[in-house]
């Protein structure tokens, strides 16, 4: 190992793809020890912060001239299970086929993580001083809730991130196709978690006699209003943002569908026609107009002929910025009534402010690398570690930029079988990130 392996990104990746961080258990400790050695041989001061010894996050401070506030560059290097999936390569083999390189990981988001580390590294080897301290915060845990990791630097070690302003991460950057159109979406805002129990009670019983009305069916009414039913429509600022940028790229068969979807009274008719004409955008943008739950796990009944007395359900609510758990669970209340108790489990509260003032500095350095493309703001309906940092006051980005060729979506491989980076896609994302740490200004 050697401090110009920041010249050798593919190599990099390759060892933390090999490196097993499924999450549970994590064993984040396998990458971070590799990173924190490297980032140390190259002249780098690094701090350790763990509430689990095997668990730890590393933060690293490049010193900037002072002219501009902090940036974070921050990724994680958990990965999710790879079980009950079929590969056609090992998923944790590093294996560079037709000019891709395979595993668990390699997208979501070692690469990113060694997007960030080369461009630190890069600047540091080269003597740029950037306008403001580079603060690499490479974190545990993002894919169970970030508990060991950006939860728990952000709450217990904020004094980490003083004097920081812009945080950058993933959610955003990938190449996506609308009617022949490269586009790169850029997150500058994300849903919430609002994770619930409820409970459904009533009469119970044997089971060979009939019963009515009981929790059973309660539960069935419910299912099927959840099921039948969307909640409210709401237009949010980060999604007026975006809906602006699709109006810029979209053909024009749908111009009219994205005019539809900024008024309420015309969204959910849009989008039933968006689902009709089998539009790929269909129901992500669903997701990002309106608060959404589902029903994900069932607890009650002990014994086939004895009718339950009671039974509760957990929902995944995801909630638009802005809102609070109270909103949502009003429009829960609304759809299935107000004798329905709600328990919160998790709820990430955040915040309908958008600061879009180094957005301007993001979209220009990939439209220069990529000048066939636009950039658009978006809203992304999943939660990434940035929503953490937003809580200190940090606005963060989705930018990581990877340009990906037409009629493949590498992103449907996150957290699916066979994913995979492609090699000239990390390579542009070095540079778009390493082009940001020289550029990076606030005007």
């Amino acid at each position: 190992m050697t401090p110009s392996l920041y010249e050798r990104p593919l190599e990099m990746l390759q060892t933390l793809v090999r490196m097993d961080t499924t999450n549970p258990p994590g064993n984040e400790i396998l990458c971070i020890q590799y990173l924190d050695n490297l980032l140390q041989e190259a002249g780098l001061a690094t701090t350790i912060l763990a509430k689990d010894p095997n668990r730890p996050n590393l933060i690293a401070r490049l010193p900037g001239r002072g002219q501009a506030p902090g940036l974070v560059l921050q990724g994680h290097v958990d990965v999710v299970t790879t079980a009950n999936q079929k590969w056609d390569h090992l998923p944790f083999g590093g294996q560079i086929i037709d000019g891709e390189l395979w595993g668990r990981g390699s997208l979501d988001m070692k690469g990113g993580v060694v997007m960030m580390t080369c461009a630190v590294l890069r600047a540091l080897a080269e003597g740029k001083e950037p306008a403001g301290d580079i603060v690499l915060t490479i974190l545990a845990d993002e894919e169970a809730g970030s508990d060991y990791g950006a939860r728990f630097v952000t709450e217990q070690h904020p004094e980490q991130f003083a004097g920081v302003r812009y945080a950058i991460g993933e959610g955003g950057g990938g190449a996506q196709y609308l009617g022949g159109k490269r586009f790169y979406p850029l997150m500058v805002a994300e849903k919430q978690v609002c994770w619930l129990r409820t409970r459904f009670t009533g009469p119970g019983g044997h089971g060979s006699s009939p019963l009515r009305d009981g929790a059973m069916a309660k539960l069935g009414k419910a299912l099927t209003a959840l099921n039948a039913n969307r909640l409210p429509v709401h237009l949010t600022p980060a999604m007026e943002l975006m809906l602006d940028g699709l109006a810029r790229i979209a053909p024009p068969d749908l111009l009219a569908a994205v005019d539809g979807l900024r008024h309420p009274a015309t969204a959910d008719a849009t989008l039933d026609g968006l689902y009709a004409s089998g539009a790929p955008l269909a129901r992500s943008l669903d997701a990002l107009l309106h608060n959404t739950v589902n029903a994900t796990v069932v607890n009650g009944g002990f014994k086939t002929n004895v009718i339950p007395s009671h039974i509760e359900l957990e929902l995944d609510g995801r909630v638009l910025p802005g809102f609070t758990a109270d909103d949502f669970m009003a429009e829960l209340h609304t759809l299935l009534g107000d004798d329905l108790p709600f328990e919160i489990i998790r709820h990430d509260p955040g915040t309908a402010e958008v600061d879009m003032s180094l957005f301007p500095l993001l979209a220009g350095i990939v439209e220069e690398m990529d000048p066939e493309a636009a950039v658009i703001p978006s809203l992304v309906g999943g939660f990434t570690d940035g929503r953490m940092f937003t809580r200190l006051g940090i606005q963060n980005y989705g930018f990581l930029p990877v340009k990906l060729p037409p009629g493949i979506n590498y992103g449907a491989t996150v957290h699916g079988a066979n994913e995979r980076m492609p090699v000239e896609g990390l390579e542009f994302g070095v540079r778009a990130i390493s082009t940001l740490l020289e550029r990076y200004r606030v005007d």
